[in-house]
């Protein structure tokens, strides 16, 4: 890879890889010191023009643990809030000998421009655009249900014939667009559930299912996996609202309660990307539920981005990664 900028942009064998190396870090993680050499003398920056705090911290600590210095660039209080353009930032960057640039912005494409645009000669990484892609929290997710509903099977494997459902607003989720195009790709089966409001148009040919009933999807799936989205409401205030009738409404028909958490299959993992409206998309007794794997997913996370900074900046083959993991 040179950029990671969508997850349908990835291979089944370049995300079993991600997947893999991303095992292999998590490994290192639970030893006192949790340092590695690997990108030693090399500098990340992370540029971000949308509020932030898993993502950010989750990049600054995989950065960070790999021993690579990193530079935390917010728009706010810089010169992009003095009106600094994206090409005049990347060549600021470019001149400060940026490495690697991780890019989280409001303008879907804006780390696809980034990227092939020829202003910055260092590999990018979508953090986040609009609401478009979002791979890292993909590729995150995946890792966290390969861990959990595969644990035989081990390194190698994608999440052939599991069944995963996300509920919720897929309309303004890039978490959603991504995961649907990285289970796919790695042979799970996907169901989107949402009101009809809440699905984005075109979304009949992506490479999934739709239903707008949870409970028959719930009954008739047997999911191995639910996952719930966050209701957006400041991008739903930002459109003018009325995509549904009321958040008790939302909550009645799409929510995951505690009569919908014991249909369920009992190994089914409960996900969210965070953060969670409590109450409103999503139970307290289903998020603190045994099932959960929602703080897990955090920690995951660090992983997941330590194996794609790893792969983009050491471009190591897999004997690298099993020395650095020693």
């Amino acid at each position: 890879m040179k950029h990671l900028l969508s997850a349908g942009d990835l291979s089944k064998d370049e995300a079993v890889r991600i997947l893999d190396t991303a095992a292999t870090m998590s490994a290192t993680q639970s030893r006192e010191i949790k340092k590695l050499p690997a990108l030693r003398g090399l500098t990340v920056v992370n540029l971000f023009f949308e509020d932030s705090t898993r993502t950010r911290i989750s990049f600054e600590a995989a950065a960070k643990r790999l021993s690579a210095d990193v530079i935390n660039f917010a728009a706010k209080g810089s010169s992009v809030s003095k009106g600094e353009s994206l090409k005049d930032t990347a060549q600021t960057l470019q001149a400060m000998g940026a490495d690697a640039v991780v890019i989280r912005h409001q303008a879907s494409g804006a780390p696809l421009r980034l990227a092939t645009s020829g202003w910055i000669d260092a590999p990018v990484v979508n953090a986040g655009d609009g609401m478009h892609q979002h791979p890292t929290q993909a590729l995150l997710d995946a890792f966290t249900m390969r861990r959990h509903l595969m644990p035989d099977e081990g390194t190698g494997m994608g999440l052939e014939g599991k069944r995963v459902v996300i509920v919720g607003d897929v309309l303004h989720s890039r978490v959603a667009r991504s995961n649907v195009d990285l289970l796919h790709t790695l042979g799970a089966q996907v169901t989107l559930v949402a009101p009809p409001t809440l699905l984005p148009v075109g979304v009949h040919t992506w490479p999934c299912e739709v239903s707008y009933h949870l409970d028959a999807t719930l009954t008739a799936v047997a999911p191995d996996a639910v996952m719930m989205l966050r209701v957006q409401r400041e991008r739903m205030s930002a459109a003018g609202g009325g995509f549904f009738p009321s958040a008790a409404e939302y909550s009645r028909r799409y929510g995951l309660d505690a009569p919908r958490l014991a249909v369920l299959p009992d190994h089914c993992l409960i996900m969210h990307p965070g953060p969670m409206n409590r109450g409103l998309e999503i139970s307290a007794q289903a998020a603190d539920s045994a099932n959960s794997t929602i703080v897990e997913q955090v920690s995951n996370g660090v992983a997941v981005r330590m194996a794609v900074l790893y792969l983009l900046l050491a471009g190591a083959d897999s004997s690298t990664t099993e020395r650095t993991s020693r």
